[in-house]
């Protein structure tokens, strides 16, 4: 078979190729998606607070810490609170940063004089914690004393899961052992 050209069609085609090019056609770029200009958004990134690595005194000073605590809330019409724990302990450290923190502070700075009394690891100053009804199965363990040494409170387990429980559990407690 044979195939004839129509030389005009081919003309036409040679004439068109050589005014546009001969260029493979690309599609026009598609117009840029506006993107809501948002600001970036700012997690504040608070640091851990830190933790104090000997809060609890030599175990030998427990009683001679107590006496003191006790002739300055007599002095200062407050009530004692004694604080029986260990270095080691994770609980008694968060109970510490929990203290430390406002309204805690004020109320403990205002109504109380704390003592802490190093319990080693569970194994030393253990018949000064039952002198004030301490049991000491777990820490940090809490007693409130009056101005004369008399036990007003005596916990063992409260907040000896301190790392799960919130600063106000502490406001609580000193709300009600205050004054």
């Amino acid at each position: 078979m044979r195939v004839q050209w129509n030389l005009g069609a081919v003309g036409m085609m040679a004439a068109l190729v050589l005014v546009t090019g001969c260029k493979k056609s690309t599609p026009a770029p598609a117009a840029p998606v506006p993107v809501a200009a948002a600001k970036p958004v700012r997690i504040p990134v608070t640091m851990p607070p830190k933790v104090k690595k000997n809060l609890y005194p030599p175990i030998t000073e427990a009683n001679a810490d107590i006496a003191k605590g006790i002739a300055e809330a007599r002095k200062e019409h407050k009530r004692v609170i004694l604080d029986f724990g260990g270095d080691w302990c994770g609980d008694c450290q968060v109970l510490d940063i929990y203290f430390d923190q406002q309204p805690n502070a004020d109320l403990l700075k205002n109504n109380f004089v704390k003592v802490n009394i190093n319990i080693g690891h569970e194994d030393a100053n253990l018949d000064v914690a039952h002198r004030y009804g301490v049991p000491v199965q777990g820490v940090p363990a809490l007693a409130v004393l009056d101005s004369h040494g008399k036990t007003l409170y005596s916990q063992n387990k409260e907040f000896s899961d301190m790392r799960y429980m919130e600063p106000n559990s502490v406001t609580d407690f000193l709300n009600k052992w205050k004054q």
